[in-house]
């Protein structure tokens, strides 16, 4: 779940927060819980994870995590957040914030962790280099997003969504945008990534990236 609005405000969007919340947890029994285990294997040390919308990351979480500082801005998400946190594995500090102003000091976190973030952020680039700046120089960030499709057709189809209805519709998702290009362009270099279909049918929101990217030297 991403954010929007200028820094220092709250984000809030109540109708699709309930909706997400349902929805979210009818994809984890279709795939979605096996890959949030899979985007968090091996994590250690201190994370921050951004825009961690209902905590459905948290029982991925392996033991070698000492800390996880979760932000998310909308109020409803992050007070399931927070109810999610009690059961946790790890410690899990779930705070308000925005992507593109983290409340983290420099170089503070051995990784960071975006799932289903990207799509809907307004300043993609402000974000990443957020993130940059709060990981330490041999840090990492692991991705779970989905992006644009593959095929000519699915990009049309999502091209005119989200000139219209859908991002109205989905707090601000873009079903279109090309989040692995996003984190390249912002001087990660992409170490590790999977590509896959989330659901059976294709639809405009069902092309998935899951990988690692961390700082590229000289960037």
């Amino acid at each position: 779940m991403g954010d929007s609005g200028p820094a220092g405000t709250t984000v809030n969007h109540p109708i699709f927060a309930r909706f997400y919340a349902r929805l979210s947890r009818a994809m984890e029994h279709r795939g979605l819980a096996e890959q949030r285990r899979r985007l968090l294997a091996g994590l250690s040390g201190n994370v921050i994870e951004v825009g961690a919308g209902n905590g459905l990351n948290f029982a991925h979480y392996p033991p070698a995590v000492t800390r996880v500082l979760a932000v998310e801005p909308e109020p409803r998400l992050r007070r399931l957040a927070r109810e999610a946190a009690r059961t946790a594995p790890v410690p899990v500090e779930v705070t308000d914030g925005l992507a593109e102003h983290l409340p983290a000091a420099d170089a503070a976190f051995d990784a960071a962790v975006v799932a289903l973030v990207l799509c809907s952020l307004p300043d993609v680039p402000a974000a990443l280099a957020e993130l940059r700046r709060v990981l330490a120089a041999d840090g990492q960030v692991r991705f779970l997003e989905h992006v644009r499709a593959d095929t000519p057709g699915w990009a049309r189809v999502q091209d005119v969504l989200d000139a219209t209805v859908w991002p109205y519709l989905a707090g601000g998702c873009r079903t279109g945008r090309d989040s692995l290009a996003e984190i390249r362009e912002a001087g990660f270099a992409v170490t590790d990534l999977e590509r896959f279909l989330m659901a059976e049918t294709r639809s405009p929101a069902s092309f998935f990236v899951r990988g690692t990217a961390r700082p590229a030297p000289g960037r």
